[in-house]
């Protein structure tokens, strides 16, 4: 079986290295490369030769990273960071370190910004549309591209974060893909934490998860739905927004064709 030329970027972040390392565990299957902007990114996950330098608001510097592939998975955002003295213990971190499930909604909350240069119109809208044109020249078949639920709601608090309007750039850019005529798979991914995975997964449309216990996911399990992606045909043309049952309820998820399956309609 020929082996699936992949290109993750955003590999360095906390769910592309997933991705990346579930990837190449699947040697067999996949000949995967990791797009990474820093040196000292290319060292954390190894320093090897399959790992490219490159930035994503540098269309010319992707060039060499997208020849010859044939998909290509997109993890790169922009992270919203906290602003010093906002919110008690939460200094220096970032906003996916706080909002978990034990996070207090109704309470006050902490002020954000974002990095010069690192705006989500920067990042998840020049930077995306950077990359799929990208690779739509050097023929990609299929791109992978993880969002986020909550972009039906323009007054959803992630838009808030530091006046970046991530979510309405996140859907502008999944726009164009969609409008790209390359075969896409989009994953619109819950809330995000940090623990195994492993879960029974939910797939669903224009944000029916939220707001509820459904409403959150393991970065692992986003990562193995990536992967899994790559090999369903039937996950061409088609947006999902994925969710999980909380971590101990029901049954881990183990047939991602029949997962995937439950959404016929496309974006």
């Amino acid at each position: 079986m020929q082996k699936i030329t992949v290109l993750v970027t955003g590999a360095s972040g906390l769910t592309g290295e997933i991705a990346f390392k579930k990837l190449k565990e699947r040697s067999d299957r996949f000949a995967v490369r990791g797009l990474v902007r820093s040196e000292a990114s290319k060292q954390k996950l190894g320093g090897g030769h399959e790992i490219y330098l490159g930035d994503i608001m540098d269309k010319k510097s992707l060039e060499h990273a997208m020849q010859g592939i044939d998909g290509l998975v997109i993890l790169t955002s922009a992270v919203p960071k906290i602003v010093p003295g906002s919110y008690p213990g939460a200094d220096g971190k970032r906003a996916e370190d706080v909002f978990d499930e034990s996070f207090d909604y109704s309470g006050p909350m902490p002020e954000f910004f974002y990095a010069e240069g690192q705006y989500p119109e920067q990042i998840d809208w020049i930077g995306q549309k950077n990359q799929i044109e990208t690779a739509k020249a050097s023929g990609v078949r299929h791109i992978v591209l993880v969002g986020s639920m909550g972009g039906t709601d323009p007054n959803h608090f992630l838009n808030h974060m530091g006046n970046g309007n991530i979510l309405v750039w996140k859907r502008k850019a999944e726009q164009y893909l969609a409008d790209s005529g390359i075969p896409y798979t989009i994953i619109r991914a819950a809330a995000l934490d940090n623990k195994v995975g492993g879960r029974e997964l939910l797939v669903g449309k224009d944000d029916e998860l939220l707001p509820t216990e459904n409403g959150y996911i393991a970065r692992a399990d986003v990562a193995e739905a990536c992967v899994q992606a790559l090999q369903i045909e039937d996950c061409k043309f088609k947006a999902y927004d994925l969710g999980s049952k909380p971590e101990g309820v029901g049954e881990p998820t183990k047939d991602f064709k029949a997962l995937f399956s439950q959404v016929t309609t496309p974006f």
